[in-house]
């Protein structure tokens, strides 16, 4: 299983349509990229710190780093 397979079977197992996983799955793919490239780290662990994000944005957990927000008002 190639590694866009494996994230885009990530992503629908967290709940998106097959359609919205394969978007989601290059996005990742294409910010790790970018922040290898600006933080001096390699693509594996920018994959990493991606992924964390996306599992606690899923959970509803706000990652350290991220200040809370409160909901739009009504």
């Amino acid at each position: 299983m190639t590694e866009d397979e494996q994230l885009q079977a990530l992503c629908v197992k967290l709940g998106s349509s097959p359609a919205q996983a394969a978007t989601m799955a290059a996005q990742l793919q294409k910010r790790a990229a970018q922040l290898a490239t600006e933080r001096g780290i390699t693509r594996e662990a920018a994959l990493t710190h991606l992924l964390n994000l996306v599992i606690k944005g899923r959970n509803g957990e706000t990652p350290p780093g991220f200040p809370p927000t409160s909901p739009p008002p009504a």
